[in-house]
């Protein structure tokens, strides 16, 4: 057991942050230069990067290197220290937490504010056969094993002499139309392209793609504009759109759709959505939706040493009185800002502010030259969405953008990779997993 024998004997305030995704990362950053020396910021991860979730799909494309997207959180965040683990449960009246770190060791911490930004994992739907059969895509191990995958599925086709065979493994199919399923389903043809290339025997053999969704249009919280901009480039290159169905049941051979359809294949991509990290169910505080009830503070009433923000937190959208924000990075990263400085406000440093957002727009990256933006509530797609799709995620980005960009550069001159690493395994990425970040081995 590792203790805090000190903890009693400090002088200065501890302030935890749990998670480090956009909100958890904001939050930490802002308070290592709000409070100096007068406070320890301690920030508890599973891993010690952040990950810039956003560019994922490019890692399954094979266009960015998995490191491009991982910055270090000890060299973004020098004056915070970080604890590499796993929270089990917290103490609210000791004001003590426990942890499980990387080596399945147990730990203990004391504070005095707490932040919790632990941000979400896969969503799980009552569908027969999804969870042994489907793979998320919410972590590096998931693109990594998504891209191995399908390099292998094209490889199998190679050496089957069985038609039917040679379809099943070049069939590929991806349910949910937001962000990520959309992203995935228009990188899928450029990456079976170039496999299928690389095949003489595969010559004239077509990768089937399907985008599934029970919404009606793809991308259906976006202006109709990006989605019609988006739904037209998936059908250029290919790709089966198909709005109001969605997954029956899933087997080994295939899926079953409820449209009563069959699709004979060995790949599902699972990207309906997400759900709060189960942290938060073992607090025995309010949630709504599964997310921890706070004010437009981010406090949680009757604790005021509580703080939440992003995903796991259901935060009341002062634009759209009686609901909550959405779950999305843009969110996440405002509410970890103000979360720092109403952290820092609760020791007398400033005012408290509400959290009241101004939507800025949202940018879709399509792959090769094509993406959605709307910048500032201004439609763009094709090139100038792509310039303001890439400029966009070059500024958001804390780190690694030099190292991006120059992959970016060199993707216009070089071909896609088409080797398989075999690093991750099906196995290792379950759809459940609470921490689709590691692996399990």
């Amino acid at each position: 057991m590792i203790t805090d024998a000190a903890f009693a004997q400090r002088r200065r305030a501890r302030i935890i942050v749990v998670g480090a995704g956009f909100a958890g990362f904001e939050a930490a950053r802002g308070l290592s230069r709000l409070a100096g020396e007068s406070a320890e910021i301690v920030l508890i991860n599973p891993t010690n990067y952040f990950l810039y979730l956003p560019l994922l799909p490019e890692v399954a494309a094979g266009t960015l290197d998995p490191r491009r997207i991982a910055v270090s959180l000890s060299r973004a965040l020098p004056k915070v220290r970080l604890v590499l683990g796993s929270i089990e449960s917290v103490d609210l009246q000791a004001r003590t937490l426990t942890y499980v770190d990387a080596e399945k060791r147990s730990g203990t911490l004391g504070y005095d504010r707490l932040v919790m930004a632990a941000g979400s994992v896969n969503k799980l739907l009552p569908v027969p056969g999804i969870s042994e059969y489907a793979h998320g895509f919410r972590g590096i191990p998931e693109a990594v094993y998504l891209r191995d995958h399908i390099t292998r599925q094209i490889a199998l086709a190679d050496t089957t002499e069985d038609r039917a065979e040679r379809d099943q493994r070049s069939t590929f199919v991806v349910v949910g139309a937001g962000y990520t399923g959309t992203e995935v389903a228009a990188q899928g043809p450029l990456i079976t392209d170039v496999l299928l290339g690389d095949r003489p025997r595969l010559a004239g053999q077509k990768a089937r793609w399907l985008l599934l969704d029970t919404a009606e249009r793809v991308l259906p919280t976006l202006d109709r504009r990006l989605s019609e901009a988006s739904d037209k480039v998936l059908r250029q290159r290919g790709v089966e759109v198909l709005m109001g169905i969605s997954v029956k049941e899933a087997t080994a051979e295939g899926v079953h759709l409820t449209n009563g359809d069959f699709v004979p294949t060995r790949t599902l991509i699972w990207c309906v959505g997400v759900r709060p990290d189960p942290v938060v169910s073992g607090l025995d505080l309010p949630l709504e939706k599964g997310r921890l009830v706070v004010d437009e503070y981010l406090n949680v009433p009757g604790h005021p040493e509580l703080f939440a923000a992003g995903d796991i937190a259901a935060v009341p959208d002062l634009t759209r009185p009686g609901e909550v924000t959405a779950m999305t990075a843009q969110h996440a990263t405002r509410q970890g800002k103000l979360a720092a400085h109403n952290v820092a406000a609760s020791f007398g440093q400033g005012e408290r502010r509400p959290y009241k957002h101004h939507d800025l727009g949202f940018v879709v990256d399509l792959g090769g030259t094509q993406a959605a933006a709307n910048p500032l509530q201004i439609p763009l797609a094709g090139l100038p969405a792509k310039a303001v799709t890439r400029g966009y995620h070059l500024l958001s980005m804390p780190g690694n953008r030099v190292h991006t960009a120059s992959e970016w550069a060199l993707n216009t001159l070089l071909t896609r990779e088409s080797a398989e690493l075999g690093l991750v395994r099906g196995n290792a990425v379950p759809l459940d997993s609470d921490s689709p970040e590691i692996p399990r081995y």
